[in-house]
């Protein structure tokens, strides 16, 4: 398996960041994460800490290639939902840590994918997006009804109303995963929180990430311009901004 990777975070004009994204790689696998500490809720990069260390450490432990790919994101998510509810406990269940996640696992010239809430993982090819995940918003769930159009979701007051996440109460939230997804070369990955996506057309983040972008530098360079150009696309109120990636060649 021969790939491109990167990852990166940008606080943008909040005070702290609380999502993190990640890359782990090993025995012809590979495993993208990007999560994000809800800010109105207490321990907000507590939580993307915890949840990321939790499934980066389950994916370090298994033999590789995984057999169950899906069965391993079900796992997966469901340990790091009750590692965020275990830090909140002790706190009112309004205030609790939460957070959204998207994961991403390539093996043997394939994906697979899962998330919860309103972090993304985008599958492109040759500057198109031949899927992306739908947000387990009450936004989406209008462009689903038909009551509002695309272009009416940037500034709609319900925008950021995310309808479930990790943590907050015990039982398992809804998480929604992939079929299988063969690979193409040159097709690109990517995980993102919703800093990335919220202010950037699906069409601009694909163009951003067409294959020959990294001919400079290596790849890591056309995804730092596509979080840089999100962060500047919502200033002056950008919210943190974090996307893990990768090119797939084979």
């Amino acid at each position: 398996m021969a790939i491109e990777c990167a990852e990166v975070s940008l606080t943008g004009d909040r005070e702290d960041n609380q999502d993190r994204a990640a890359v782990a790689t090993g025995d012809g696998a590979v495993l993208l994460v990007a999560i994000d500490g809800m800010g109105g809720h207490a321990y907000g990069a507590r939580a993307a800490e915890v949840a990321c260390k939790v499934m980066l450490d389950l994916f370090r432990a298994e033999s590789k290639p995984l057999f169950d790919p899906l069965g391993f994101l079900h796992l997966a998510l469901g340990r790091a939902h009750a590692a965020v509810v275990a830090i909140g406990t002790k706190l009112a269940v309004d205030v609790r840590p939460r957070a959204t996640c998207a994961v991403c696992l390539v093996q043997r010239q394939e994906a697979y994918w899962a998330h919860v809430g309103d972090s993304r993982v985008y599958h492109l090819r040759g500057g198109l997006v031949v899927s992306r995940t739908r947000d387990h918003s009450h936004v989406e769930q209008l462009l689903r009804e038909g009551a509002i159009r695309e272009e009416e979701v940037p500034g709609h007051p319900m925008r950021n109303f995310v309808e479930c996440c990790l943590g907050g109460e015990s039982m398992l939230p809804e998480m929604t995963l992939s079929r299988r997804q063969p690979l193409e070369d040159g097709d690109v990955l990517m995980v993102c929180t919703d800093g990335v996506w919220s202010n950037l057309k699906d069409t601009e983040i694909a163009a951003l990430l067409k294959p020959h972008a990294k001919a400079n530098g290596g790849y890591r360079p056309a995804l730092e311009k596509l979080v840089e150009q999100a962060v500047a696309a919502s200033a002056p109120h950008s919210d943190n901004a974090s996307a893990a990636s990768i090119v797939w060649h084979h």
